[in-house]
């Protein structure tokens, strides 16, 4: 079949054109099921050319997720993307933000967030049709499973009628293309689902019309092949059925050379036999019943109550209704924490197949996680499934073997739907299979039966944020959820999306009429109180967790407490090991029993989470046993503590204070860096986590950081750890602390070109040093002033300071500290022309570097001392010396780095005369920056590359980058007036 065409949905149920409530109060709306479009109260607005609506489209189409730059890139400009990266994106969202932001909008309020390497679309209170078009297709299907024809058909209209044409139309870039596709997928199977609704009402005539009225474009469509077939059976035109298949069999065969497929087969047997109920459904039987004699009696239906509003389980739901083979039994699984939502999924998945089973749908709750039921017994189970297909006791024995043999016979002849609850174990499920070709068995469990042979298995996840509100809309109502919509979303996030958690949080709004949505969210607040608000009469999220915790081997539960003690969300093996004494094997093995438990989630291979309120109760239980914890969060803020220190450039000798991390798990500097790195964004709640009651623990953990978070470019995260940590220097023990963070914050400053700040720092880093009479922190802050002084021109104070530290360096035996001031010392002269003197201290320098061993402080030096043969003209020297700097750069991926070596590389190329090497390299150059980069860098960058452009006779282009780097350096000088140089080597 060919895209289904708007203008073809008939007119006879009503329209509706996809107008929202929104829109009359003055709400935006923007929809994608056609030319993109936004209105604000009706109003169009402007969201321009076609490459500035794809940006918008790959947004919205992932509302509520975090789109990173590359793949924006990768979507709008797939194989050819621009020249300047992602920093062309800026160009694309400030104009969209402009457009659809209500005026005055601060950045928190946007629409389009910029976070930490990407983009991501908050919708607030903000419609798509997008959204209604996912509405009306679960309102169809819930509607059809219900039974519930006419409102189904309804659902239908309303959703096809919401397309404008082609979706996406003109957008470029393979996500558009690929989106539009689905979206013509879903116009098609809603289009199907509407003839279907037409032919179970019995409606034939209007189901022919309709399909008539759809394109022809794709003449294999056997789904509406189908439907053609049984609309014409129901109009009395069995002939005509007939021939209907015949000629797409033909088509099937002469064009593709295949058979038509098993559905279609299967109507036309029922054409052939007159089987009225496979082909017009439930209702031409019960019509025919009063003259048909010999009708069946009616068959067994042990099926709980289908849920009234199931959300956000659409992918779930066609899994688990998927046509399966005719002549084998088929086990579906379906697994997930507790409260997530698996038996309403497994019964909503069992109401929608139950006209597909003729001999029953039978229902058994094994109660492995009950607390008001005994586990039942398989012995128990099958007495209770032998007398629903039976219909008397009977005679049954109790020998498992024995009843599970009259089981399989008993069910041989039927096509049974068996859906299994609270499954414990695969050796459970397996004595209940029934028999019978063609039956099917749903088992939800918390357990992921791995023992199990089953064709589909599932693992049910909590509910997006979009889709949790959704649900609490439903239950609180729509004008009691819309009147706060900020604490409606608060309320579905401190839920987790947990179904059972927000519809006990529905059920306490029902009943206090007179709270607030923010009310409950301020009692919820507290995530040591969270669990204990999650409670309505004998339901509990936090008693459902203990069951599963409770039914936990002992090994299991020790490592489940110390998981709650835990500083990340996220974590690998390691970090339970160290609290454990286990090695990370052992470890592993552990964690892997608790996935298949559902207590733990994987996101990726060798990460773990736990989900929030199942994080709340293991710092419950944690807290039980207060020793046991204090144990564990010592060893893991001592391992974080480790992992800075062996991370850093200033190497574990650097930090003259607190633990000693010799016989830490990591063997390398390279290996503690990578394990930091995998915490991603993180590492400031460990220091929040430890400032909580380990002050000392705190300040030497956000020291420790401070290396690996700058050569980053990771400062705002730098500088929140360190003030959480300066609020802990002064009640901390180590009395190093309060110079030492002070000398750090203004490491970041300056590694962010922010001198002026950072010379504050240190002058009040070395005021408490001197008090302290620490002669270390004393020589680092006069390192900082000294730097910070050089960069904003005061060159004699810098020689002074910098010239002290050198002394100060050889007394305390600090090579780093050494290596550094001569750095920055041969920096100085190099400025002021004398490029002999400052090799000399480059070369001191790199001996120092050379010695220490780090990667970085090699790379840094072997840069200065290329800059000062390239002003000697010796582009030979220079050219050698970058290429190691930039192959290091890349060895421990400091970006920033690596952007200067590149940079400098293109201007010994330039000089070497190959103009065209130099200016590949300038751009690899910029193609290395981040949003963390500091200013000056990119523009001297920039500056280099239209010296070359102009070199080489591309004027315009070498104007562009000049007034680029103009426009850089004017917004640091307003930004930070202090920023008058890149060439630190303090931040490089």
């Amino acid at each position: 079949m060919g895209d289904f065409e708007a203008g073809t949905v008939p007119a006879d149920l009503g329209a509706d054109s996809g107008a929202d409530p929104a829109e009359a109060t003055g709400g935006l709306r923007i929809d994608l099921l056609g030319p993109v479009r936004a209105r604000r109260g009706g109003a169009p607005l402007d969201v321009g050319p076609v490459r500035r609506q794809a940006v918008l489209a790959a947004l919205v189409l992932r509302t509520e997720t975090l789109v990173t730059h590359q793949q924006l890139l990768d979507d709008v400009w797939g194989t050819e993307p621009p020249g300047t990266g992602r920093r062309v994106l800026p160009s694309y969202v400030y104009p969209l933000r402009k457009a659809l932001d209500v005026p005055g909008a601060r950045p928190a309020e946007s629409l389009i967030r910029g976070e930490h390497g990407g983009y991501r679309f908050v919708p607030g209170r903000t419609r798509t049709d997008l959204a209604h078009l996912a509405e009306q297709a679960v309102g169809a299907r819930r509607a059809k499973a219900a039974g519930e024809l006419a409102t189904a058909l309804d659902h239908c209209t309303r959703a096809l009628r919401l397309f404008r044409g082609e979706p996406l139309p003109g957008l470029p870039g393979p996500f558009a293309d690929t989106e539009r596709q689905r979206l013509v997928q879903q116009r098609r199977t809603l289009h199907e689902q509407r003839v279907e609704c037409l032919v179970l009402l019995g409606r034939y005539t209007d189901a022919l019309d309709d399909l008539m009225a759809a394109p022809t474009a794709e003449p294999y469509d056997e789904p509406l092949a189908a439907l053609r077939m049984r609309a014409l059976y129901g109009s009395g035109r069995q002939a005509e059925a007939l021939t209907a298949y015949q000629e797409t069999r033909d088509r099937l065969l002469g064009e593709l050379g295949v058979e038509p497929g098993e559905e279609l087969r299967r109507v036309h047997q029922g054409v052939l036999r007159r089987d009225d109920l496979l082909l017009l459904g439930q209702a031409a039987r019960q019509r025919a019943a009063g003259s048909a004699p010999g009708q069946p009696p009616a068959r067994r239906n042990e099926l709980p109550g289908d849920t009234a509003c199931l959300v956000g389980r659409e992918v779930e739901l066609a899994l688990l209704t998927a046509p399966v083979p005719d002549g084998a039994v088929s086990v579906a699984a379906v697994d997930g924490t507790a409260g997530v939502g698996k038996t309403a999924l497994v019964v909503r998945a069992a109401w929608m197949l139950r006209d597909q089973y003729p001999d029953g749908c039978l229902f058994v709750d094994l109660h492995a996680h009950s607390a008001a039921h005994e586990s039942l017994r398989p012995q128990r189970a099958l007495h209770r499934l032998l007398r629903a297909v039976k219909g008397a006791d009977g005679d049954l024995p109790d020998d498992l073997d024995e009843l599970v043999t009259a089981w399989r016979v008993a069910t041989s002849s039927l096509r049974l739907l068996l859906v299994v609850d609270d499954a414990r174990s695969a050796e459970q499920v397996r004595t209940l299979l029934p028999a019978g070709p063609g039956s099917r068995m749903l088992v939800a469990s918390r357990q992921r039966l791995s023992g199990l042979d089953a064709d589909l298995r599932l693992t049910a996840e909590p509910l997006s944020t979009v889709e949790a509100v959704t649900l609490l809309t439903h239950l609180l109502g729509e004008a009691r959820a819309e009147r706060e919509p900020e604490a409606a979303h608060e309320l579905a996030r401190r839920c987790g999306g947990l179904p059972l958690a927000l519809r006990i949080t529905g059920a306490r709004l029902q009943n206090r009429p007179s709270w607030t949505l923010a009310h409950l969210v301020d009692r919820m607040s507290d995530d040591a109180r969270r669990l204990g608000e999650l409670r309505a009469d004998d339901r509990s999220v936090e008693a459902a967790f203990r069951m599963s915790y409770d039914q936990l081997a002992p090994e299991l539960r020790r490592v489940f407490r110390a998981l709650g003690l835990s500083p990340t969300a996220g974590f690998d093996p390691l970090t339970p090991a160290v609290m454990l004494g286990r090695s990370r094997e052992d470890t592993e093995d552990l964690l892997e029993r608790l996935v298949d438990a559902s207590l733990l989630q994987q996101p990726r291979p060798g990460r773990y989470r736990l989900h929030d309120l199942v994080r709340d109760h293991t710092r419950r239980l944690a807290a039980a046993a207060p020793e046991e914890a204090a144990a564990d969060r010592a060893a893991v803020l001592h391992l974080y503590t480790a992992a800075g220190r062996i991370a850093s450039d200033w190497g574990p000798e650097g930090f003259p204070t607190g633990p000693d991390v010799s016989g830490s798990p990591f063997p390398h500097w390279l290996d503690a860096a990578a394990w930091l790195d995998a915490a991603g964004g993180e590492l400031v709640d460990v220091v929040a986590y430890a400032a909580a009651g380990e002050h000392d623990l705190a300040c030497w953990i956000a020291e420790s950081m401070v290396d690996h978070l700058v050569r980053q470019g990771r400062f705002h995260e730098c500088r929140a750890a360190l003030q959480v940590a300066l609020r802990c220097a002064d009640v901390a023990a180590d009395r190093r602390m309060p110079s030492s963070l002070r000398n750090c914050m203004a490491i970041a400053d300056i590694y962010q070109g922010r001198f002026r700040q950072g010379h504050a720092w240190s002058a009040d880093a070395l005021r408490l040093a001197r008090r302290q009479g620490d002669l270390r922190e004393q020589a680092r802050a006069i390192a900082g002033l000294g730097a910070t002084e050089r960069a904003m021109g005061r060159t004699a104070e810098a020689v002074a300071h910098l010239s002290e530290v050198v002394e100060l360096a050889a007394r305390l035996g600090d090579d780093w500290l050494a290596g550094m001031s001569n750095c920055n010392l041969g920096a100085i002269f190099d400025q002021q022309g004398r490029h002999e003197e400052a090799l000399a201290y480059y070369a001191t320098s790199l001996a120092f570097a050379e010695k220490i061993g780090r990667p970085r402080m090699i790379s840094k030096t072997l840069g200065f001392a290329a800059e000062a043969h390239l002003a000697l003209g010796r582009h030979v020297e220079a050219r050698s010396l970058l290429r190691r700097a930039a192959d290091l750069a890349r060895e421990v991926a400091d970006l920033q780095l690596l952007a200067v070596s590149l940079s400098l590389l293109g201007a010994a190329e330039h000089g070497q005369g190959d103009l065209r090497l130099a200016v590949a390299l300038h751009h690899e150059a910029l193609a290395t920056l981040t949003e963390h980069t500091s200013t000056p860098l990119e523009a001297e960058v920039r500056r280099r590359l239209g010296n070359t452009y102009a070199a080489a006779g591309r004027g315009a282009e070498a104007r562009q980058q000049f007034h680029i780097a103009h426009a850089l350096t004017g917004a640091e000088e307003r930004r930070c007036p202090s920023s008058e140089s890149v060439n630190d080597p303090s931040t490089r």
